[in-house]
């Protein structure tokens, strides 16, 4: 007589109870927007009812072609392009040597160091971004300190359009690295001191013991760490609005300043704007898929 498997099990009835809130919100607040974005991108909505509207018709891919041939997408691509490095390749390394060095206790104070270096992050975004326009603007700080060293300096900065992103990143730079610190400082308390022990005991340099060590240990939280830097740097748009809102000429204007300006500056695009957020959720996911294949390659862990 064969056994009967019951799929509607007590176990599974509470895993179902558990899960479903999460999944609800979740397609609520983020993949139905997503799907329905896409939607609208391929129609020529733009204002008005959205359901039972005649006027609402089918225009293909029409506007995704609009925008790979405006001149400002690029520029918005390509700023986005130089934030995501500036935080895989800057915010991430950074993080790490301030973490390592509070872990293992290079410096003393370490206390005092990591609230300064954490500090940036519980600052309001938009506090920040003014603060930071007024100490780089041409009667700020920075052209007085400028001046001590070259007399007559005049601060261009934010007018001329090749070095008015270069604030941006120096400010992206400070403000979340700290973010990444606490990050890798928790992890690495995770590690087990005594193995650290063991390698300086058997000889092993500094140096050793971070490469060796320490470094594999947190390869997967390094991946982790990579995906947020993506996904936090293709949302940029608080600071870059405080700071320079696009200018000049939205040389410094990013992919979702872009979508903003066209949604509701001048004569609103919506569904050129909602190709441009459709067009941010693939490459995100591009980019995260990469890193994990990256990650597979290498054999990432926790």
């Amino acid at each position: 007589m064969k056994r009967v498997i019951h799929w509607w099990t007590e176990e599974r009835r509470a895993y179902l109870l558990l899960a479903l809130p999460a999944v609800a919100v979740y397609w609520a607040v983020m993949a139905f927007p997503t799907v329905f974005s896409f939607i609208l991108s391929l129609t020529n909505y733009n204002g008005g009812p959205v359901f039972n509207n005649p006027n609402i018709q089918f225009v293909g891919f029409t506007h995704y072609l609009r925008m790979f041939r405006d001149q400002y997408f690029w520029i918005s691509l390509k700023n986005n392009t130089l934030i995501i490095l500036i935080s895989v390749f800057g915010q991430i390394p950074l993080g790490f040597l301030f973490a390592y060095v509070i872990h293992r206790k290079l410096v003393k104070f370490t206390g005092f160091f990591q609230t300064i270096i954490y500090l940036p992050c519980v600052i309001s975004t938009i506090i920040v971004g003014r603060l930071w326009r007024s100490f780089f603007s041409p009667y700020g700080p920075f052209t007085e300190f400028m001046q001590k060293f070259q007399p007559g300096w005049e601060n261009e900065l934010f007018f001329d359009p090749k070095l008015a992103i270069v604030p941006v990143l120096f400010v992206i730079l400070w403000m979340y690295t700290g973010t990444y610190m606490i990050i890798f400082l928790a992890n690495l308390q995770k590690i087990d001191p005594a193995l650290i022990e063991a390698a300086r005991i058997d000889g092993a340099t500094e140096w050793q013991v971070l490469t060796r060590i320490m470094l594999p240990s947190l390869s997967g939280v390094i991946v982790t760490a990579s995906i947020l830097a993506i996904s936090g740097s293709l949302k940029s748009f608080d600071l870059l609005f405080a700071m320079t809102a696009g200018n000049p000429a939205r040389r410094t204007s990013v992919l979702a300043l872009y979508m903003y300006d066209t949604a509701f500056k001048h004569s609103p695009k919506y569904p050129l704007a909602n190709a441009i957020s459709v067009f941010m959720v693939m490459l995100s996911l591009l980019l995260i898929v990469l890193v994990k294949l990256t990650e597979a390659k290498f054999g990432g862990r926790e």
